[in-house]
C-alpha cells in the first residue's frame, strides 16, 4: 500500500518540478493522512525531499555550482496559503525587494494576512505572517498594493526620482480602471504620489 503512495507522490512531485513547495494536504487524493505522511517522512529521510517547517517540504532546486538551493520564499507563502485557506499581501523590505526599489534581500519577511499570525523560520529566513485590517488587504495580489506597502516601508522623504522611475516602470503593465481602483485605500500621500506620477502613463 505505501508503495503505491509513495509512486503517487514521487510522481506528484515530479510533475511539479524542482523548487516546488507543498504540505500533506496536496496528496489528499493520494492515500490515507497517515499513508501520505509516512511516505513524505520516508522521502525526507532519503534526502529526497526537504522538510522547511512543521508540515512544509519541498523539492529542492539545485544547482551545478551553488548546490542545493534555498526554498524560494514566495513558494513557501503559496503552500501556507493553500494549507491554511490564507491571503497575504508581501509588505516591508520584502515588498520593496521584489519591485526592485531595494536590492537588500531581507532576513524577516513579513506577509500581512487576513488570517491568524504566524511566524516560521525556513533555512535562515524568518517568515512573518501579521494579521491585518481588511483595509490593508484591498487589493491583495495587485502591482498597486505591491507598491504601497513598498512605499509604507520606504516612507516619502525616501521616495527620490530612482524611485519614483522604477516603480512607472513596475506599474505600466496596469489599467487605468484598476490602477485607481487599487490605490482608493492607499494612505493619502501615497495615492496622490502615485496618481501624479502615472497620470500620463495609464
Amino acid at each position: 500500500m505505501h508503495q503505491t503512495v509513495e509512486s503517487a507522490v514521487k510522481s506528484t512531485i515530479y510533475g511539479h518540478g524542482r523548487g516546488w513547495v507543498f504540505t500533506p494536504k496536496h496528496f489528499l487524493g493520494v492515500g490515507s493522512p497517515t499513508a501520505v505522511r509516512f511516505v513524505l517522512f520516508k522521502l525526507q529521510k532519503e534526502k529526497f525531499i526537504r522538510r522547511l517547517s512543521q508540515g512544509i517540504y519541498d523539492y529542492p532546486g539545485h544547482h551545478e555550482v551553488l548546490g542545493i538551493l534555498s526554498p524560494n520564499v514566495d513558494a513557501v507563502a503559496k503552500a501556507l496559503c493553500e494549507k491554511y485557506g490564507l491571503k497575504v499581501q508581501p509588505s516591508g523590505a520584502y515588498a520593496a525587494n521584489l519591485i526592485g526599489l531595494s536590492e537588500q534581500v531581507p532576513g524577516r519577511v513579513v506577509f500581512l494576512t487576513d488570517g491568524a499570525s504566524k511566524k516560521i523560520k525556513v533555512g535562515k529566513i524568518e517568515i512573518s505572517f501579521r494579521h491585518t485590517t481588511l483595509r490593508n488587504m484591498f487589493a491583495v495580489g495587485s502591482r498597486e498594493a505591491l507598491v504601497i506597502q513598498a512605499f509604507r516601508h520606504i516612507q516619502k522623504k525616501h521616495v527620490d526620482q530612482t524611485v519614483l522611475e522604477r516603480t512607472k516602470r513596475f506599474l505600466k503593465g496596469s489599467s487605468r480602471k484598476e490602477f485607481e481602483k487599487n490605490i482608493r485605500h492607499a494612505p493619502e500621500w501615497i495615492r496622490k504620489t502615485l496618481s501624479d506620477l502615472m497620470e500620463k502613463e495609464l
